[in-house]
């Protein structure tokens, strides 16, 4: 099946398909879907291999994610979220499997605007504001995966069974939740590692995770309906927020004491961030907009921890197997997140509307990460650099992304430094309603 979106996208889908349940419209069922549909070029790692083949590049066709939407507000008090869907469709993918439930949730108003508490798989989340992003709406490429703190280790895809309260008081907005994590023994991640004298996502029964994200909301105010915050709005709005948030999981890491005695010890999982977002019209008439976001996280997984992972990777292995690390850096992973301090900028620029007459206008973007991870040598940076086509806003855009990113291996003396650097360029299609 195939869909064809002409620039001039129906006004009453862009923000999804709705049926109204009450004259005045406050009531209704809402009904969304969006593809994001990948080509890439990729310059692997060294060592990667496919299916135990060497390979040094990859092109590869994918479907990087796909969603169905089901929403509601069915009384003044009762809203109800519901989605499903599938991420990194590609040729490595398992055939005629991997869609999922992301979210099943649904919240009672106790104090209209104020006070919302809602139960059910859910991705109410910290410490930061992409810990959940609205797909619609992502800036760049792709949003800063080591904001997504525990993907599919002890969590559903950023999402885990829980309760949670929302809502705003003036201008401040805030998210809490309390949620038990799946255990690690059903991930569908990058799987379980073997205990090592470096902390590792523990094996042992999960406490429950304790997260919260406040938003001081100086300008126009976001809606909090759903989870998921958004990336830009492209001039729609004025946006200016200073947010912080935290995670708190009790015993969530264990390792081995020594290299010798080799005794349990269990480490919490501590995170910190705070972040700030302005998004703006610079000129109504013509439609330019300003979009930056900076954010600080102060990270605690334990001692030494380190995640290696690419996004959608093209790749099923290496060659060096010395050591866990070695596993897992393949095709075009990189040092995600770990123990350690993280700073985080993304920022665009968006031109006049009607650039290209009905074929929309483009909005170049940069980001940048920069980790200072305990158990690297060095710090680790990754950035991106591109530009999105709006032809039709987000609802229907193309956008072309270039990566840098570093590769990390052990020297002579057992240090953990960047040794060389390789890059990726995507072309995304996405199309929403």
């Amino acid at each position: 099946m195939s869909i064809h979106l002409q620039a001039q996208f129906p006004e009453k889908l862009k923000d999804g398909y709705k049926m109204y349940l009450s004259p005045d419209s406050s009531k209704f069922l809402k009904l969304s879907m969006l593809g994001q549909f990948w080509v890439r070029s990729t310059q692997n790692n060294p060592g990667t291999t496919i299916e135990n083949v060497p390979q040094s590049e990859t092109i590869d066709m994918s479907i990087r994610r796909f969603r169905v939407v089901f929403s509601g507000v069915l009384t003044d008090r009762v809203n109800f979220f519901i989605q499903f869907g599938q991420n990194n469709l590609n040729y490595l993918s398992a055939r005629k499997s991997g869609s999922f439930f992301h979210d099943i949730a649904a919240d009672y108003a106790v104090i209209k605007k104020h006070l919302s508490i809602g139960a059910g798989l859910n991705g109410w989340n910290g410490p930061s504001r992409f810990s959940n992003s609205q797909l619609l709406n992502i800036l760049v490429l792709d949003p800063p995966g080591y904001q997504e703190v525990t993907n599919d280790t002890y969590d559903q895809f950023v999402r885990r069974l829980g309760v949670y309260a929302k809502g705003k008081i003036g201008k401040l907005d805030y998210r809490v939740s309390v949620g038990k994590p799946f255990v690690i023994q059903t991930t569908s991640g990058s799987g379980i590692e073997p205990i090592s004298t470096n902390t590792s996502f523990s094996t042992l029964p999960p406490h429950f995770v304790n997260q919260g994200y406040f938003m001081y909301q100086f300008l126009d105010q976001e809606s909090n309906f759903a989870p998921s915050i958004a990336g830009t709005y492209i001039g729609k709005k004025k946006i200016f927020n200073i947010g912080g948030g935290f995670y708190y999981q009790k015993n969530a890491m264990f390792r081995h004491s020594d290299a010798v005695t080799k005794d349990t010890v269990s480490q919490d999982i501590k995170l910190l961030a705070v972040d700030i977002f302005y998004d703006t019209p610079l000129n109504k008439t013509l439609g330019t907009a300003f979009s930056f976001y900076a954010c600080f996280s102060n990270y605690d997984y334990g001692t030494n921890f380190i995640k290696v992972t690419g996004p959608n990777n093209p790749a099923t292995g290496s060659a060096n197997t010395t050591t866990s690390f070695d596993k897992a850096n393949y095709g075009n992973a990189f040092p995600y997140l770990g123990t350690g301090k993280i700073g985080y900028i993304q920022t665009a620029y968006k031109f006049r509307d009607k650039l290209f007459g009905d074929q929309g206008t483009l909005q170049p973007f940069f980001d940048l990460q920069y980790s200072n991870y305990d158990r690297l040598k060095v710090p680790m940076c990754v950035f991106d650099i591109g530009v999105n086509w709006l032809i039709a806003g987000n609802n229907s855009k193309i956008t072309f992304n270039y990566q840098n990113r570093p590769f990390f291996s052990a020297n002579g003396a057992g240090d953990l430094i960047e040794q060389s650097r390789w890059g990726e360029f995507v072309v995304q299609y996405q199309a929403a309603f």
